[in-house]
């Protein structure tokens, strides 16, 4: 994904005039009063999937190593009880380069009507063109963080689902495709969330609303609200924040605006489907992400257990109690 200071969107019915400028102004919601039991999610188990992702090797479009990965993610869901759907197609990326892709999708009570859909990018960068080291920068990249983070927690979720079924309709969207993509060309990101979007493997497909995790995992990682999610999802956006609060992650989950990003939210968002991103971003650094981001060191030494249990509490919860 990359982060945008300004974008016009005119397809998005924005509040402020269509136009997206980063913020840092802090979000108007009252911050909770009461404290909540955590929904059961395994911090252990969960950096345990991210592992075991990193060990696959980069997972880019094509090689081998994401072709295993795949299989053995389909084969996770499946084995905790979800009905699996494989979305297999060609995509061209900016450069013309052919990605087979699959979007792994699973289901959860599919036969219940109202819906909540769950979703992370499980490729990986093909280059480290954010590399401190010029040398490295066309070296792919781990994406033990900017990927399998995401992908982690949500197994971990899963796997609690297949624990313990609550009867609710939980859909999880492992999304390909996303991260070959360039600056200055906002189309070339999220190929794979496109094409789920454009092509439901479900009839009238409509989730109630979707929460994406991206780089979920990192160490000392802060989560400010992102831009696109707050302008079209308040409700959602306050629901998360506040239940992050009251499992006592305030210090993760900051109350404070942070910048508009490309990622595959937008997708959803731009076909109706209320949607929110929650992405380590800090306005006051350079890049604003991770430092790690795009290079070869998102590798397994970036990511932090207690980053996994606040973000996957947190969701866990959520769905939990809603």
């Amino acid at each position: 994904m990359m982060k945008i200071f300004t974008i016009l969107l005119a397809t998005l019915a924005l509040a402020a005039c269509g136009k997206g400028s980063a913020s840092t102004e802090a979000a108007e919601t009252p911050s909770a009063e009461t404290t909540l039991s955590a929904a059961p999610f395994d911090a252990d188990s969960a950096y345990a999937y991210v592992e075991r992702q990193v060990a696959f090797g980069p997972r880019v479009p094509g090689t081998e190593a994401h072709r295993r990965a795949g299989e053995w993610l389909a084969a996770e869901l499946r084995r905790h009880g979800a009905e699996v759907i494989l979305q297999k197609t060609d995509l061209t990326a900016f450069d013309g380069t052919r990605l087979p892709a699959v979007n792994i999708f699973g289901r959860f009570n599919p036969e219940a009507s109202q819906r909540i859909l769950l979703l992370a990018h499980w490729d990986c960068r093909p280059w480290a063109d954010k590399d401190p080291d010029p040398t490295r920068r066309k070296e792919p990249v781990d994406g033990a963080n900017d990927g399998a983070s995401g992908v982690g927690v949500l197994l971990e979720i899963a796997r609690q689902l297949g624990v313990s079924d609550s009867g609710k309709g939980v859909d999880i969207l492992f999304v390909d495709a996303e991260d070959w993509g360039t600056d200055n060309n906002e189309n070339s990101w999220a190929l794979g969330t496109r094409y789920f979007v454009e092509n439901p493997p479900v009839a009238d497909y409509s989730p109630r609303e979707a929460i994406l995790l991206d780089m979920v995992g990192g160490e000392g990682a802060r989560f400010c609200r992102e831009y696109f999610s707050q302008q079209t999802a308040p409700a959602l956006n306050d629901a998360i924040w506040r239940t992050g609060s009251a499992l006592g992650y305030n210090s993760l989950f900051i109350n404070r605006m942070g910048g508009a990003v490309t990622d595959d939210h937008i997708q959803l968002i731009e076909h109706g489907i209320p949607a929110i991103d929650i992405i380590e971003f800090n306005p006051d650094a350079e890049s604003g992400f991770n430092p790690r981001w795009h290079t070869t060191s998102d590798n397994m030494e970036g990511i932090d257990r207690a980053t996994l249990k606040a973000v996957g509490e947190t969701v866990a919860t959520y769905l939990r109690d809603n």
